[in-house]
């Protein structure tokens, strides 16, 4: 199932909507398992952190601690 929401989040987060850039970015950070995948996890949650998604503000303050 995680695999099938990453591939439906992935092309809106690339066309720039925020909520699709905040849970993919969760979900790359927090269940991918290479170094890869979680640097872009991050920088999907900057993306929408910057653009004031709320749940995306949260989890960078969680994920650089």
């Amino acid at each position: 199932i995680k695999h099938f929401a990453g591939r439906l989040l992935k092309q809106p987060a690339r066309d720039g909507v925020v909520a699709a850039q905040s849970r993919l970015g969760q979900l790359m950070c927090r269940e991918c398992d290479n170094a890869r995948d979680r640097r872009i996890g991050h920088d999907l949650l900057r993306l929408a952190a910057r653009a004031g998604d709320r749940r995306a503000q949260r989890e960078l303050g969680q994920v650089e601690d």
